[in-house]
């Protein structure tokens, strides 16, 4: 067993398993301009921001949180006139209805503009401010949080080394493995990951507002509808996909609540914990018992999405809830062949999904992938995978990954340019 890696996956889960308040790509740019406001020190009469093709795609159809408006310029405005600059991705969590008012009022006097930044990162996000012929610009790359390159009046504030914190990550998970990170969850003392019921707890809250019907799609609430009609039966998969969903209307919706994420994005941080906390809840599962699967789906979900881009054309919806049928199978069978058989068998099920954006829509593929994660886990728990001879699928678990991931880095890359095109084009008809 490798013990040595153990302090990187709990730095790991630290940095990547973190509260979030709505999209994490609108509410970057709404942190940008909320550090942007407290270095300019008055309110901005203008706001003009830059993103990449990548953030604008996940940023263009999602509703902001507490604003009841879709898009990239309100989150600017009213990251700018309300936000908390030390919230990080929370940086939203004390909007007031007179700062969405203004911040609505400022679109309306076309005050705010948010347009493509030609810069190699994937992730990035930059507010400039301007007031009183003063100006501020505040610049995100990388991740959602790490902030990059402070200016006022043309005076540089603040600029992060290069190469120093690298991809701003402050881990490495080099030379892990799924099987170090089964080891991990499973033998760990309960004290060093007991943390990680917090995500039990927000996500499930999140899932509980969802269900009120009132968010997104609601489609939690009409798949719970569907069963007091007949139409659905009240099993352990129909639990597992209308806890899940509910919690990503909500998110999607615009609810007031945060989600606790996963590497950047809350769909994914439910995706990796509604299925396991509903299977747990079934078979009785004690804290302990259920710390350790959320940290095996956490984790696992973390050691995939490592090895793809920050954004990309792939759902990560899907790689998260690998990390779901890892704590899964765990839960029901106790043993890595079953993890490793799951993963397998996912990837040769919902391989090539795409990522056409943050939206409502989302909730679609979270049902999906979770539909997926647990039939990959019942045909392990009769020792079915898909196999090495099957498609993109190795033999090895790891390879099997790394095949996957390497269709986000290479041929997907394509894919995800035409996506953004399509998008683009579609809304400025």
């Amino acid at each position: 067993m490798n013990t040595e890696l153990w302090p990187e996956f709990i730095k790991a889960i630290k940095k990547e398993v973190a509260p979030a308040l709505g999209c994490t790509e609108p509410i970057s740019l709404a942190l940008a301009s909320a550090i942007a406001r407290r270095e300019l020190g008055v309110l901005p009469e203008r706001i003009v921001a830059k993103v990449s093709p990548n953030l604008m795609k996940n940023g263009m159809g999602v509703t902001v949180p507490g604003t009841g408006t879709v898009g990239l310029p309100i989150a600017a405005a009213v990251g700018a006139l309300g936000g908390d600059p030390d919230a990080g991705l929370e940086v939203l969590k004390s909007l007031t209805a007179g700062v969405v008012a203004d911040g609505k009022a400022m679109l309306a006097a076309q005050q705010v503009s948010v347009g493509i930044a030609e810069v190699p990162n994937i992730l990035y996000a930059e507010s400039r401010l301007e007031a009183g012929g003063h100006w501020v610009r505040v610049c995100i790359a990388d991740a959602h949080t790490r902030v990059v390159r402070i200016e006022k009046d043309g005076e540089v504030l603040f600029e992060a080394e290069p190469g120093a914190g690298g991809d701003g990550l402050g881990y490495s998970l080099a030379g892990a493995t799924a099987r170090d990170v089964y080891d991990f969850a499973t033998t760990v003392p309960l004290a060093d990951i007991a943390f990680i019921l917090d995500a039990a707890r927000l996500n499930d809250a999140l899932s509980r507002e969802g269900m009120k019907g009132e968010y997104g799609l609601h489609i939690g609430a009409t798949l719970q509808r569907q069963v007091q009609k007949g139409l659905l039966s009240d099993d352990l998969l129909t639990r597992v996909l209308v806890r899940s969903t509910s919690a990503s209307d909500a998110r999607m919706g615009g609810a007031t609540l945060p989600a606790m994420s996963n590497s950047g994005s809350g769909n994914q941080g439910i995706a990796a914990t509604m299925p396991v906390v509903v299977v747990a809840e079934h078979v009785g599962a004690d804290d302990e018992k259920l710390a350790r699967a959320l940290m095996l789906s956490h984790l696992m979900a973390v050691y995939v999405h490592g090895k793809l881009p920050k954004l990309s054309a792939l759902c990560a919806v899907t790689t998260a809830s690998m990390g779901a049928a890892a704590g899964i199978a765990w839960l029901l069978r106790g043993d890595y062949d079953a993890v490793s058989m799951a993963i397998c068998s996912m990837i040769g099920d919902i391989a090539g999904i795409i990522c056409d954006g943050a939206s409502n829509s989302c909730a679609m593929k979270v049902s999906t992938s979770g539909t997926a994660a647990y039939k990959a886990v019942l045909m392990a728990l009769d020792d079915i995978r898909v196999t090495g001879n099957e498609g993109i699928v190795a033999h090895g678990v790891d390879a099997s990954i790394d095949n996957l991931c390497a269709l986000a880095c290479g041929s997907m890359m394509q894919t995800d340019r035409q996506i953004i095109e399509i998008m683009v084009q579609k809304n400025s008809c």
